[in-house]
């Protein structure tokens, strides 16, 4: 029973690397809307059944203009994704796309910088 378990997990986590590989490429090499500049997908969460994805990006530049335009033009784009992703992924159901800012990006480059400048000041003292 436990050998079960741990092999539903591993197909679990392996089918949703597959999907974030694949959307990752699907992304960067077909998207053409210019809404969706410099976009990283940076993480996929499958629901047990892969009914749905909730798929994570981040965008440069991190700002609320640039995020609310990558976020429209993924939703519009998300039927064409699923589309592909069925060719690519064999599994009994092709998920349904949920995009979701991956705000983490955002957060470290500010952390960063403020890090960066404590020990600016630091070695000017």
């Amino acid at each position: 029973m436990t050998t079960r378990r741990q092999g539903g997990v591993s197909r679990n986590v392996r089918v949703t690397e597959q999907v974030h590989h694949e959307l990752a490429d699907l992304v960067r090499a077909q998207l053409e809307d210019p809404r969706v500049g410099m976009v990283t997908i940076t993480g996929v969460e499958l629901t047990p059944d892969y009914a749905y994805a909730t798929v994570y990006f981040s965008v440069l530049p991190d700002d609320e203009a640039a995020v609310a335009s990558t976020l429209a033009g993924l939703r519009h784009a998300a039927g064409f994704l699923r589309s592909q992703l069925g060719r690519r992924v064999r599994i009994h159901t092709t998920p349904e796309l949920r995009f979701v800012h991956d705000a983490s990006v955002g957060r470290a480059m500010v952390l960063s910088k403020l890090i960066d400048e404590a020990n600016r000041q630091h070695a000017e003292d």
